[in-house]
This record gives structure tokens, sequence and C-alpha cells, in this order.
């Protein structure tokens, strides 16, 4: 199928009633939930994992951060894969590849392997994302209430994930073990994969034979792997190990080697030209520092509820209810103010409003009672569900159409990177002992507190009036 068949079925698609572009909004939605899901699941899991494979703090990261760091560095070429190939076929794949790494999770015998299988879940779920943002994208047109309000509800749709997966990931760890987690991922990636067969229309290819930057790619991933894994070896080894050195060393040399080489290609995966735009850099930036301080310090609450608190599993996924689920209702009314007053003051707003949900948790300590963690578990989500949101408008709003799912894999790049060294920065501040875990979460939470005031003041420096 030429690409004007492909143009036509689109512009058709664009005439059609709002279920259609409803049923869209369902299908794409699928892939961010379960690429979200298995964040505050695997949180809640820990300490059951850490048991049941004798797993240290550094390794417990290393679950977590493997599935990051594949993601965050994978995102760039899936974003302009999707743009060359079509998003759909993209995203399809993305599924199968997510679903036979959940099954490979589900059956790990030893750390070892949980960590390599949750590497192929990253790079599934690399796969999802892009795609997903693209299709919705181009079933909105150029309607740009229509996209802020769809963007509102697939982030919902994420928020939800984050806010089902502690209690369910409790409930299913309490009955069957925290296996099936993983195991539950099966039935929603087939859920997903109907609906994107039966509702979504295939996007306009975009490239003219742009090749994979290859070279790119690897340098990134190089990068990103150094520079996480020596922050999270520092914790155990100590700062001044020779592996933890090198880490470092190769980690800068490999992301210097990674710029010089996207300045000089004729098809970067990352087109640092999208940097020149004051809106994409302010969003990136943001993006990153968003995603370092909440990913970083529910990393640190999983272990604080658990191990300083002996919260069981059930009950600590419980307690992250408040946390998780407010960002429903913030993301769902998130594409409204977006509509009605552009992006820069919800982004502005929310992010102030996290930090001092951040800074509320500076009051926690071994015997705080639930009730005064709640104001601080409200704040953030409500804050950040706002402001997350508008934040992906103004992205997408700031580049062409047709680079719609690269720009998105830039963006879902520095956040999933954010968040793995937010994990990686955060348990270094915990992992040495029980004791470190309150003093590390005093840290944690007060510069996290001081990043996302510093993402209120980029918003508004970065994103015009309107």
């Amino acid at each position: 199928m030429n690409d004007r068949s492909i143009v036509a079925r689109y512009n058709a698609a664009m005439t059609k009633s709002s279920p259609s572009i409803n049923w869209i909004i369902v299908a794409t939605s699928f892939g961010f939930v379960v690429s979200q899901l298995d964040v505050t699941i695997v949180n809640v899991a820990l300490a059951s994992m850490a048991t049941g494979l004798k797993a240290s703090v550094a390794g417990l990261q290393w679950v977590v951060d493997a599935y990051a760091l594949l993601f965050a560095s994978l995102l760039l070429s899936a974003g302009a894969l999707g743009d060359r190939l079509g998003a759909r076929r993209l995203y399809i794949a993305g599924f199968v590849v997510f679903a036979a790494a959940s099954l490979g999770c589900g059956l790990a015998p030893n750390a070892a392997v949980l960590i390599l299988a949750r590497a192929i879940q990253g790079i599934g779920a690399a796969a999802l994302v892009p795609p997903s943002l693209a299709l919705l994208s181009h079933a909105c047109g150029d309607d740009a209430r229509l996209r802020a309000r769809a963007v509102g509800l697939w982030t919902a749709a994420g928020g939800a994930a984050i806010a089902v997966g502690p209690v369910a990931g409790g409930l299913l760890i309490g009955w069957f073990g925290w296996r099936s987690i993983f195991l539950v991922n099966l039935p929603l990636v087939a859920i997903g994969i109907w609906l994107t067969l039966r509702h979504a229309a295939e996007t306009p290819r975009n490239g003219h034979g742009r090749h994979l930057d290859l070279t790119g790619q690897a340098l990134a991933i190089l990068a990103l792997i150094g520079i996480t894994g020596a922050i999270i070896e520092a914790g155990p080894r100590g700062a001044a190990d020779p592996w933890v050195l090198a880490g470092f060393a190769g980690g800068l040399a490999a992301l210097l080697a990674f710029l010089i080489v996207e300045a000089r290609s004729d098809s970067p995966m990352l087109p640092l030209f999208f940097f020149r735009i004051r809106i994409f850099s302010a969003t990136v930036a943001v993006g990153t520092v968003v995603n370092l301080s909440y990913y970083g310090t529910i990393f640190v609450l999983s272990l604080y509820l658990q191990q300083a608190r002996g919260y069981g599993v059930i009950a600590a996924g419980l307690a992250f209810l408040p946390l998780t689920a407010t960002f429903i209702l913030s993301n769902i009314a998130a594409g409204f103010l977006v509509g009605r007053f552009g992006s820069r003051l919800p982004m502005a707003g929310g992010f102030l409003v996290a930090a001092a949900g951040y800074l509320l948790l500076r009051l926690l300590d071994n015997h705080t009672p639930f009730w005064l963690m709640v104001p601080g578990f409200l704040l953030i989500p409500l804050g950040m569900g706002t402001g997350v949101p508008a934040m992906t408008t103004a992205l997408l709003s700031s580049v062409e159409r047709k680079f719609s799912g690269t720009a998105s894999g830039v963006l879902n790049t520095a956040r999933q990177a954010g968040g793995a060294v937010g994990v990686a920065v955060f348990g270094a501040m915990v992992g040495r002992n029980h004791e470190a875990i309150i003093p590390g979460l005093h840290g944690a939470v007060t510069i996290s507190g001081g990043l996302l005031a510093l993402a209120a003041l980029m918003s508004l420096a970065g994103i015009r009036r309107g």
C-alpha cells in the first residue's frame, strides 16, 4: 500500500464519528497501560523478590533499571522506526516482544535471568509507547483540543495502571507469588493486539529510505548503562572502585561520542535540530527531572513501607493507592485544562503542587501514622497528573505531525532515562542497611521537591503563553 492510499484512509477516518476516535484512544492506551503497569507492580514485589531470589538492594535496582534502561535507550529508534515503517506495525510487534519477555520473567529461576528478561521487556515497551502516541496524534488530525483531551485520556490510562498496580500486585503476590505479576501481562497484551487490529489504521510512512542509526543506538545504550550502572554499583562497591570509575568514564565517553555522531549523521536517531525549538527543549528537560524524582522516590518508599515500617505486601500495595489513584482524575482534568488554558499554566502549577507533596514526606519516620503520609501521597499525583499531559501536548504541538513518533520517542527516552537514574541515585542513598532508609528517604524527597520546583520554573520560561 502506498503513502497516498494510507493518507486517504486517514482522511476518511477523520470524518468518522467520535466513537471511532474513542476506540482508537482505547487501543493506543493499552500499550501505555502494560508498559506502566510493571513499574508499580515490580516495586511492590521488591521485598518478595529479595527473599525468593536472595537479591541485594543493588540487585533489586537492576531488576527495576534493566527494564528502564533498555526502554529509554531504544525509544529513539522506536519512534523513528514507527515513522518509517508505520506505527501500527511496530506497535503490534512491541506487544509480541513484551508478552514473550513477561513469560520469561514469570519463569525466571534466578535474579540474573529475571534481569535479562526485564531488559527484553524494556525492548518491547520501547516499541509500544512512541507508536501509540503517533497513532493517537494522527487520529486527532489538526484538532488541537481533541489532541489535548485524547492525550489526557491516554495518560489517564497509564495513571490507572499505576494506580491498580500496587493493589493488584499485592493481591497477586499474596495469593500466587511474585511471578504472577508478570504473567498477568499476557491476557492484557492479547486484548491490546485485538483492539489495535480492529480499530487503528496504519499511519503514513515517513523517512524516504532513511536508515536506522545503528552507531548512535549502540552508543546511547553504552552511555545509559555505563552511567546508571556505575551509580548503582557505587553503593555496594564504593565510588572509588575501579569498576565504578570505569563505568562512569565509559558512559561519559559514549555520551560524548553519541552527540558527535548525531551531529554529523544524515539520518540521526536523535535529530538535534529539535532542540533549537524552545518548547521542545523545555519539555524534554522537565520530563527528565519529573521521572527522576517520581521513580526514585517510589523505589525508596517501597523499601520504607516494607522494611522500615514492616508493612506486608498487600498492606504496602494499599498504602500506595492514594499516591497512584489520584493520577486518574488529575490526568483526565488535565486534558480539559490544557484545551482551555494551554500547556504553560497547567505544567507550572501542577509541578509546584507536586513539589509541595514531596516536601511533606520529610515528616515520615519509623513511627509516622499512615494518615500523615496521605497529604503528600495525594499532592504528588495531583500535581504531576496535571503537569505531565500538558507537557506531552506541548511537545507534540511543537513539531510537525510527521515527526510525532520521533519527537515522542525523544521525550519518553528522557523520561525513562531520568527514572532509571532516579532509582540508581536514590537507591544508593538507602542501599547499605536498614538504618539508612529514613535518612535516605528524607534526602530523596528533598531533592525531588527541589527538582519539581525547578520543573515549574522551566515550564514558565520555556513554554509560550496560551
